[in-house]
């Protein structure tokens, strides 16, 4: 068989694939798969390596809050730091962030705990990632969706046709959401308010952007 023809029935068979997945699963339920219009999605809002990026963070999780302060820094191509302190000032927790890797810097005793690490690690990890490849697309009405793999996971990306900012970002199973991502977008490069919802566990985490700054 000519290879030129392997190749067709191969992206005839990947565009089968999507269009039955669109139809059966619901994060792309009511959308339609589309030719791709890059092969990779750069996220515009923890990218800027010149600022710190300060919000108020309120963590809800099985009934109980914890507030305090969020600060995330891009420090070089690869990597962030964050840090999450009290209002007052005092240091709960100091990570180094990479796609497939994390360092802990600091921890206080009462959140030294793996499973906590490692799901504050996953949310903020997709909170701060910034490049993505995409393996296909979607549109809906209001929205275009870029789908990229993440290991055995999935994660969508809904972008606003309006404004042409990302609005989502659903982290999922190739049947079932895991993890919600909502912006509030300020501009096209910076999110005022962002939140994280867990889908399998009751835990939320709402970010709001801080100035501290004095005229």
């Amino acid at each position: 068989m000519p290879k030129s023809m392997k190749l067709y029935l191969r992206i005839s068979s990947l565009v089968l694939l999507f269009f039955t997945s669109c139809a059966t699963n619901t994060m792309v339920k009511d959308c339609t798969v589309v030719a791709l219009d890059a092969p990779t999605f750069e996220v515009p809002y923890f990218s800027n390596p010149e600022m710190d990026y300060v919000y108020k963070a309120n963590i809800t999780a099985y009934g109980n809050e914890l507030s305090g302060i969020f600060i995330a820094k891009k420090i070089n191509d690869t990597t962030h730091r964050m840090v999450f302190t009290t209002e007052f000032g005092n240091k709960l927790l100091d990570f180094e962030i990479t796609e497939h890797d994390f360092k802990v810097n600091s921890i206080v005793a009462e959140l030294d705990r793996k499973i906590l690490i490692n799901t504050l690690v996953k949310d903020f990890r997709l909170l701060l990632r910034s490049h993505y490849q995409i393996a296909a697309q979607f549109e809906s009405k209001e929205s275009k969706v870029y789908l990229s793999e993440d290991g055995k996971r999935l994660n969508y990306l809904f972008v606003s046709k309006s404004d042409n900012t990302l609005s989502k970002i659903v982290h999922a199973t190739k049947r079932k959401e895991k993890i919600n991502l909502f912006y509030t977008v300020e501009n096209n490069i910076f999110a005022s308010k962002i939140i994280i919802q867990h889908k399998t566990m009751p835990l939320i985490i709402e970010l709001n952007y801080f100035n501290n700054k004095t005229n």
